[in-house]
């Protein structure tokens, strides 16, 4: 069992893999299969030690082949083992065929799902229905597969996938198995870590079967996996002579009447990661009392857009959205930011706008959640959700820039980089102000461009990644202190600082 690698792909791809590890390299597929049900067994017995009565359901492909496998190995460890087969059994063919031969020679047998399905009393479900290959919502027999699953009240490991659930999208086809935990093979499909992937797969683990390098080299990733130890290099320790010139100047701006709290978020935020200065621009109702709790902002209250000028004359870098509204005032900022010619980050109402007016800019990054990646392409929310990489790869070719769509597995695509997946994060940071404070991080770090271990001309791209590493990995940090439900944005913030010192702590 191998560390998740941060290589992501596609179905199709994964396909190929095999294919090659077949064709080319000279591995039997029946010795692949034994591999997987071997990994998958030891899995097994490593989540459950105390597990002896194990329930197989097995569908005709070559997942079912998986699931025959398992069966047979834990019935030679003694193991009281049910297997059903779900799926004519008559379709069984090739490798799969052979497993489940294997099995009924070990003295196993096959139980007919239809007239005896029983799972009570099981200590673990193994799920072998489907693999990779669903591309159409589950019904009949399948569904109701998956549906006995769910209701067993045992523990449930997947194999390859949860069954049911898209390998691209990380959507559920009508139902899926919900797995405690998921045993991958041969690479880690792109759908397990975004949409609803992760509410479905449990923990996961990985294996590669042992496939050649040459193999796995053969493919692009679709999409690389964002960890934070793979861009905690960029958070290099500061010089002794630095001063607060060195790491930027944030102007956030937002926070229409009743709204401060949003842009004060994102302004604490960027000051918590190292931004040297940062300023405020909101409605006067607000200016002083964001002063007053945080001194170290300095607070501007702004009535129209012609004083944004000086402001905008001093900064490096502008955040635009938290809290801003959509009236006359909040469109006029938008306008002057838009023609200032600075790096920007774009949140909230501001997309909200811009999905009114739409421009594109190379020179910024789009941070919606999928509500507002919504409006911005004219869509439905349910569509962005149903492939969130689609989604976000229309977002940055239609507005140019970065985008950043949030949620469950955030994305980030840039034109000039790999797309980008943060698995990180916690259901905690289901909660306001969450958004505002990855605003404020992400510009933060993008001030800090000139001292970040990074090229300048990906600096947009570095920042969005940085960004949503360090925003998952505070909400993280916060979650584990005090637990997920009822975090708050304001505790994420209090762990920012840990966070971008990690060679400090």
């Amino acid at each position: 069992m191998r560390r998740l690698p941060n290589a992501l792909y596609r179905a199709e791809q994964v396909r190929e893999f095999d294919r090659l590890a077949i064709e080319e390299q000279g591995i039997a597929g029946a010795e692949l299969m034994e591999r997987a049900g071997q990994a998958a067994f030891n899995a097994l017995r490593e989540a459950w030690p105390r597990a002896r009565r194990i329930a197989v359901l097995a569908g005709i492909g070559n997942n079912g082949g998986d699931a025959y496998v398992v069966a047979r190995l834990a019935h030679d460890a003694g193991f009281a083992v049910h297997l059903w087969q779900v799926g004519d059994a008559h379709k069984l063919k090739g490798d799969a065929r052979v497993m489940a031969r294997l099995w009924r020679d070990a003295g196993g047998e096959t139980q007919d799902y239809k007239t005896s399905l029983d799972l009570g009393g099981s200590d673990v479900v193994v799920d072998g229905l489907l693999g990779t290959g669903l591309n159409t919502e589950l019904e009949g027999d399948w569904a109701d597969a998956v549906r006995a699953i769910n209701e067993s009240h045992a523990g449930v490991m997947a194999l390859d996938i949860p069954s049911g659930l898209h390998a691209d999208t990380g959507c559920a086809m009508g139902c899926a198995v919900t797995a405690q935990l998921t045993i991958s093979f041969i690479a880690l499909k792109q759908g397990l870590f975004t949409a609803e992937g992760p509410r479905y797969c449990g923990r996961l683990l990985y294996d590669d079967l042992r496939l050649p390098p040459q193999v796995l080299m053969s493919q692009v990733p679709a999409v690389s996996r964002l960890t934070f130890a793979g861009v905690a290099h960029l958070l290099a320790p500061r010089r002794r002579d630095a001063h607060k010139g060195d790491f930027g100047h944030v102007l956030v701006i937002g926070g229409e009447a009743g709204m401060g709290g949003a842009v004060r978020l994102a302004a604490e935020a960027a000051l918590r990661v190292g931004a040297g200065l940062v300023s405020v621009a909101t409605r006067p109702v607000h200016a002083a009392a964001i002063s007053a709790a945080r001194p170290e902002l300095m607070c501007h209250a702004v009535t129209k857009a012609s004083e944004l000028r000086p402001l905008l004359a001093k900064a490096d870098v502008v955040a635009i959205g938290p809290g801003l509204g959509q009236s006359d005032w909040a469109q006029a900022l938008l306008d002057s930011v838009l023609a200032c010619g600075l790096p920007m980050v774009v949140d909230a109402d501001a997309l909200n706008l811009l999905a009114i007016e739409p421009v594109q800019s190379d020179n910024w990054i789009l941070t919606p959640h999928p509500g507002e990646a919504a409006r911005l392409l004219n869509q439905d929310t349910t569509v962005i959700q149903a492939d969130r990489f689609a989604a976000v790869k229309a977002l940055q070719q239609g507005f140019g820039g970065v985008a950043v769509l949030k949620g469950a597995g955030s994305l980030v695509a840039a034109a000039d980089s790999p797309l980008a997946l943060c698995d990180a994060g916690n259901p905690g940071m289901a909660s306001g102000g969450m958004g505002d404070v990855l605003t404020g991080v992400i510009a933060g770090l993008l001030a800090q461009r000139r001292s970040l271990k990074t090229d300048p001309a990906h600096a947009l791209a570095v920042a969005a990644r940085l960004g949503v590493s360090v925003h998952a990995r505070a909400a993280d940090l916060a979650a584990k202190e005090g637990g997920e439900r009822g975090l708050l944005a304001s505790d994420v913030i209090a762990t920012l600082r840990e966070v971008v010192n990690p060679a400090a702590f």
